[in-house]
């Protein structure tokens, strides 16, 4: 919880760090319970998340890669296991997909598309691949994303690198909702489902940072004491609106 703030280095050229007065930053990290915001400064420009301007304020997910100055900062979260369960190893994907559960392109060519895992999804540079990275350095078969039950598994297909995942170059990894994943630095995914079809936590899951909706009981809660009043009030309304007829000279 809190804000940090981002400035320009006095003792080096073209250098950013932690600023203490907000006044000299150029960008602040604001960490509430629903998560991480990012906001700039007045008359601020050329700051960009995921490749796309930011002028005022936009909230971050773990992952995003955030430009300031021309340096790039990556959002990441300690929690993303590398490998997968022994069980899980050389488990076959399920033969029943579910549409519920989505890849959604968060930026570059794929942007604004969503993948569902009915099947398992392959991620390479084949005619044939279901996310078609057209890249002569990408592999073939770069990675399958695919169903283990409600468990959101990404395998390594002998890519040269791995992919990343939350900020955290991994090679196999159980991914859970909200994860974002990203192909050659530059098409990014993210895994969305609905609640009930996110499994339990795993090991590797635990200490990471999630946004809650925990800011929202709040108002909810409000709403059930502000109803009763309203409805005194409508009925007190009437009533004086009644009387008022009533009373009227004719």
């Amino acid at each position: 919880m809190g804000v940090h703030g981002i400035g320009r280095d006095p003792d080096h050229d073209r250098a950013i760090g932690i600023v203490d007065s907000p006044q000299d930053a150029l960008v602040q990290f604001c960490i509430d319970r629903r998560g991480v915001w990012l906001a700039v400064a007045d008359g601020i420009r050329g700051v960009h998340v995921n490749g796309r301007p930011v002028l005022r304020m936009t909230m971050l997910r773990l992952g995003d890669s955030v430009h300031v100055e021309g340096i790039e900062m990556v959002l990441a979260g300690a929690g993303v296991a590398e490998g997968l369960p022994r069980e899980l190893v050389n488990a076959p994907a399920d033969g029943n997909g579910n549409l519920r559960i989505v890849l959604r392109g968060v930026g570059g060519q794929y942007h604004g598309r969503c993948f569902t895992l009915d099947r398992p999804r392959v991620v390479g540079r084949l005619e044939q691949s279901d996310i078609r990275i057209d890249d002569p350095a990408f592999a073939d078969r770069h990675a399958r994303i695919e169903l283990h039950g409600e468990q959101v598994v990404l395998r390594d297909l002998g890519s040269y690198d791995g992919s990343v995942v939350n900020g955290e170059r991994v090679r196999d990894a159980v991914l859970m909702a909200g994860d974002q994943v990203v192909f050659d630095a530059h098409h990014r995914f993210v895994v969305e489902a609905p609640a009930r079809a996110t499994p339990a936590a795993t090991p590797g899951h635990q200490d990471r940072p999630v946004a809650t909706d925990g800011a929202d009981e709040a108002p909810r809660a409000g709403s059930a004491w502000r109803l009763p009043w309203l409805l005194v009030a409508a009925a007190l309304l009437a009533t004086a609106l009644a009387a008022l007829f009533w009373f009227a000279p004719k």
